[in-house]
């Protein structure tokens, strides 16, 4: 069965978003391409201020609640659901849950073939490409580099940490099936 969905996880600032251009530049087929800022940025802005959407600690701390939860998994439904009518789809995620965000996109892309690819990179480049960046609270690269990839099963990894995107997106199209 042909790859249908490539999801990346790793935490913030590891170098997601550049190898999923990268993909779509590499990748014979179009890809469409999704991530997980751009659903926190389409949720209305009063789900940042109460403890059932999203929160951002002062530390780079990210807590999640049940409104956040059902709106995720019909993100991911609605994901699947492309992948299903014939598109072809990337996605960038952070799996907070580790484990039990894994599952929670199994339970949405059943049935479809899927590449799990983990992006891993140290903790110390994270935070200086968050710093560089500019848009994320200090401490949520250095507090997620590990966390995200605990009991998560990968096809392939790829480590960000002296690997340029495009070397990562070459080895994640020579997996695609």
């Amino acid at each position: 069965m042909a790859t249908r969905v490539i999801i990346l996880n790793g935490g913030s600032s590891s170098g997601k978003s550049g190898i999923v251009r990268c993909l779509q530049a590499v990748l014979p087929d179009p890809w469409l391409a999704f991530g997980v800022d751009s659903f926190v940025d389409a949720l209305p802005a009063k789900m940042q201020a109460w403890d059932a959407g999203i929160t951002f600690a002062a530390d780079g701390g990210v807590s999640v609640g049940a409104d956040f939860m059902a709106l995720q998994a019909a993100w991911a439904e609605g994901i699947a659901a492309m992948a299903r009518a014939g598109a072809r789809v990337v996605v960038d995620d952070v799996f907070l849950g580790g484990a039990a965000s894994q599952q929670r996109w199994e339970k949405a892309l059943g049935g479809l073939a899927v590449l799990w690819v983990g992006v891993r990179c140290e903790s110390a480049v994270a935070a200086g490409r968050e710093i560089a960046r500019g848009d994320r609270g200090q401490g949520m690269a250095a507090l997620q580099a590990d966390v995200v990839h605990e009991g998560v099963a990968y096809d392939l990894e790829v480590d960000t940490t002296h690997t340029e995107s495009l070397i990562c997106a070459r080895t994640i199209a020579g997996r695609v099936s």
